[in-house]
């Protein structure tokens, strides 16, 4: 499910079942010599995610991506956001990125962090594999958090 009104909708009607909220970290650097490397991440994390949407729609809901720059990271409340999503009937709040410091914050919040694979260069066969392998390691954490609640 994405956050657009027609899944909202449906998960107002089913919260019981679709429990689960997946937030993307999205780093954004705009130096010359980051910003296409910024942009290639960007391009990977989000067409994972909603790859992962797909897989999981009826008990996931990708809600936009929570992005940020070096200057804004350290004032970034991502505990305040956890809690609104719980809050809001999420039983589970899993934030994924491709920004390795996210996991030293993991005792607050479940992060997921895979490494950033550029896309842009492969066509639609190769790319939609190398997503299907990211998927492969995403599923154990994702069934591990269901089971154990």
């Amino acid at each position: 499910m994405f956050f657009n009104v027609n899944d909202v909708k449906q998960f107002q009607s089913q919260k019981d079942f679709i429990d689960t909220a997946l937030v993307p970290l999205l780093s954004l650097e705009f130096e010359d010599e980051r910003i296409k490397q910024s942009s290639s991440a960007a391009d990977f994390l989000m067409s994972l995610t909603a790859f992962v949407e797909q897989q999981f729609k009826g008990r996931l809901m990708l809600v936009p991506p929570f992005s940020y720059t070096k200057q804004t990271k350290a004032g970034l409340p991502v505990i305040l956001l956890k809690e609104e999503l719980q809050n809001a009937g999420f039983k589970h709040v899993i934030f994924i990125t491709n920004d390795h410091a996210w996991t030293s914050d993991s005792e607050q919040v479940d992060v997921i962090w895979l490494p950033s694979i550029p896309l842009e260069s492969m066509d639609k066969g190769v790319r939609k594999t190398v997503l299907e392998e990211q998927l492969k390691q995403i599923i154990p954490i994702l069934t591990s958090k269901w089971f154990q609640s």
